[in-house]
């Protein structure tokens, strides 16, 4: 879920462990994520492959963890409310054990969504990408390079010229230095909007130029874990919640959607991985007979 494509070069899935690498005061540091347990009972656990962090920064990592995975969700009341629209039960059943994924930070919330209005999410991984290989720090580890994503400061720096080779337009390019320089001077503040209501935060983020109310909505969704909030006119979610709950073209969604009040955020993420699944970028959970045959074998072989 995190990856969304196989072009991303921050988010990778490589038999079954996740990669990322982390910027720290040593220097980059690749990570490696796997769960050893099961999608009922996880045992998430994360290994530094390369780079020597401080335990402080250590253990920074794990939290970073923990809040980019969703690993503090609880996924259940969902479920629950999920159960009661018959038409959700099999993509909600087939993404069972889905927490709501999370960008690191503010800036790297604005750095994924800038890039993406107005264009498919194919276009948008490939500016985004392109921002990577420019801006972000480098990493060698068995013969291959990784990259950290590129901080505030790094695209504060950036001339206009570079930021438009990487494929943004003018327009974006000039509102992400501009939201980079107001991120590193302190005067957007990532805990001051985390203390805000969501009705004020979106407020606060509408107000900004370059972002209106789908790019603020998704800042807060995918930035703040903001359940609470379904993206306004996202045109892909939308489509796909809408052929999932079975809503006929171009009749209001509005309604459906408000049915899941705080947690109609988790729809979003409903619909992306019910996408992901239809391109075979993601595969369905086993069900829970089959997963459950599969963790006897595993233990019978162990023993």
């Amino acid at each position: 879920m995190l990856q969304r494509r196989p072009a991303n070069r921050i988010d990778l899935w490589e038999q079954g462990r996740y990669l990322r690498v982390f910027g720290t005061a040593n220097g980059p540091a690749l990570v490696e994520v796997e769960d050893r347990g099961t999608i009922a009972r996880p045992d998430v656990r994360f290994a530094i492959r390369s780079g020597n962090p401080a335990a402080a920064a250590r253990d920074g990592i794990g939290k970073t963890l923990r809040r980019i995975l969703g690993l503090d969700v609880d996924p259940e009341p969902f479920h629950r409310l999920a159960a009661a629209e018959p038409a959700l039960r099999p993509t909600v059943l087939a993404l069972r054990g889905m927490r709501p994924p999370r960008f690191v930070g503010l800036f790297e919330a604005f750095a994924n969504v800038v890039p993406f209005q107005q264009l498919s999410l194919d276009a948008g991984v490939a500016i985004v990408g392109g921002l990577v290989e420019r801006f972000g720090e480098r990493l060698e580890y068995g013969d291959r390079r990784f990259f950290a994503f590129p901080t505030a400061q790094a695209i504060a720096a950036a001339r206009p010229a570079s930021l438009r080779a990487t494929g943004l337009s003018s327009r974006k390019a000039e509102t992400l230095r501009r939201l980079a320089r107001a991120i590193e001077s302190g005067e957007l503040d990532e805990e001051r909007i985390a203390r805000m209501t969501t009705t004020d935060a979106l407020q606060t983020l509408n107000a900004l130029p370059g972002i209106g109310p789908w790019s603020a909505g998704l800042v807060l969704l995918r930035g703040f874990g903001r359940l609470d909030v379904f993206p306004p006119g996202d045109v892909g979610a939308t489509r796909g919640l809408s052929a999932l709950m079975h809503v006929a073209p171009g009749a209001p969604l509005c309604r459906a959607i408000e049915r899941f009040g705080n947690l109609k955020g988790y729809l979003y993420f409903c619909s992306l991985g019910a996408s992901l699944m239809k391109k075979g970028l993601i595969h369905a959970t086993p069900s829970r007979a089959r997963a459950i045959v599969a963790s006897r074998a595993a233990h019978s072989e162990y023993q």
